[in-house]
């Protein structure tokens, strides 16, 4: 598997998950203020920022260590 195609896939499931935890904990945080489960529009494009950035730092961590060969940390 070429480098870029493996780091790709590692970094976009480390995204998805610590976004999905980020949303889910903005919802939490506003239902036990407001006591209202309605998702806010802000709170998805924050998802959103939150999967871009974490996505980004981990493709060019992952692709990094997949050029020189070393164990990553989760796999």
């Amino acid at each position: 598997m070429t480098p870029n195609l493996k780091a790709c896939g590692h970094a976009m499931i480390t995204a998805l998950v610590n976004a999905v935890l980020a949303v889910v904990l903005m919802l939490l945080v506003e239902f036990a203020i407001s006591g209202n489960f309605q998702i806010p529009e802000p709170y998805l494009w924050a998802g959103l920022l939150i999967w871009v950035v974490i996505f980004v730092g981990q493709f060019l961590r992952q692709r990094h260590l997949c050029k020189t060969g070393e164990p990553s940390a989760n796999g």
